[in-house]
């Protein structure tokens, strides 16, 4: 007898493999808003057809901005951009308090608002914002608590204690101020959390807040440069292929600018590729940098013909007679150590 079988379930059909390429350098994306750093990050890889790529700091789904692309060996330069200053954008709503913190939450708590609610008050405010401050961070945040992130615990309805954390703010300026919300600039160092900004300045009026719109203005060192929209990218790709794409990358020392520089001959740079420490004698280093420097240094290190290498420390040697980890005329020996090399 012969039995008859099933169709099988029509498949989803998949998407097409994309065949990847070598990319390096920095990409100054300006994230849209409603979706994910991450999600921003991988659109613009596919478009450039990237092996590898990384952001360098989330922004929230509600935030636009500034978010910096790093493609291939740019990557190993991303803590440098992680660790730099900041500038944002704010819009906050005062006398409502959502559990997120901005209006993507849900709403906790309603509060009247300071009558009179002047500039004058909240300028008061924000001078006790300015300056080195504390910050607990927010529940919804990507810091993780017992290996979990906290904003997974903060959608379980579960709140954990947070250490308050030391950042700076560099600037804080009332930009304007309506009948529920006031405008705001911020310029801050790392690890700050704008919303956290703006709740504590919501509880310092007594009526709460909470953040209606979010823009990342610049990343240092990339001040008043140009960003570029996935759709901008999109019509470049159409129009003029993926030479026109790559003009829009920065070079991958770019995020470097506060370094200083050291330039080594062809064995050297052969000892560094192969990640080699290079001894040096104080009279071969004072022809390469100026003295006296102070230990461990960081340098970004080049070669005399292929360019951009990668970054080294420099160290006391061993034996060398540096006293206080300090380099002069006569200080003898010293070692070059890399720290991150380019593979290109």
């Amino acid at each position: 007898m012969k039995v008859s079988r099933k169709p099988s379930p029509s498949r989803r059909p998949q998407k097409p493999r994309i065949e990847r390429r070598a990319v390096h350098g920095v990409l100054l994306l300006d994230k849209p808003g409603g979706q994910s750093s991450n999600a921003a990050l991988q659109k613009a890889r596919n478009l450039f057809r990237a092996h590898k790529a990384g952001h360098t700091g989330s922004l929230d789904p509600l935030a636009t901005g500034m978010l910096p692309v790093c493609f291939g060996e740019a990557t190993k330069m991303s803590t440098f951009l992680l660790a730099s200053d900041k500038a944002y954008s704010t819009v906050a709503r005062l006398g409502v308090i959502t559990d997120s913190g901005d209006s993507d939450g849900e709403v906790v708590e309603k509060r009247d608002l300071p009558d009179p609610l002047t500039a004058e008050l909240v300028e008061s405010r924000l001078a006790e914002l300015r300056g080195p401050i504390k910050q607990v961070p927010p529940m919804y945040s990507a810091l993780k608590h017992q290996g979990q992130r906290l904003y997974k615990l903060a959608r379980e309805g579960k709140t954990v204690e947070r250490e308050a954390r030391p950042v700076t703010i560099h600037a804080l300026e009332l930009k304007h101020l309506a009948s529920h919300s006031l405008s705001l600039d911020v310029t801050c160092s790392k690890g700050t959390y704008i919303r956290t900004l703006v709740e504590d300045l919501g509880q310092s009026l007594g009526c709460g807040a909470h953040i209606e719109m979010l823009r990342r203005a610049w990343v240092a060192p990339y001040k008043d440069l140009p960003m570029w929209t996935l759709d901008a990218l999109q019509e470049l790709l159409t129009r003029g292929g993926e030479a026109a794409l790559d003009q829009c990358l920065l070079p991958l020392d770019s995020a470097l600018e506060h370094l200083p520089s050291i330039t080594l001959n062809n064995a050297e740079c052969g000892l560094f590729g192969n990640g080699g420490a290079i001894t040096l004698t104080d009279c071969r280093l004072s022809g390469l940098i100026s003295l006296p420097v102070t230990m461990p240094a960081t340098f970004k290190v080049y070669s005399e013909t292929t360019g951009f290498l990668g970054i080294a420390e420099l160290h006391p040697a061993e034996s060398g007679p540096v006293q206080g980890h300090v380099v002069s005329e006569g200080g003898g020996l010293v070692i070059l150590r890399p720290k991150k090399v380019l593979n290109l």
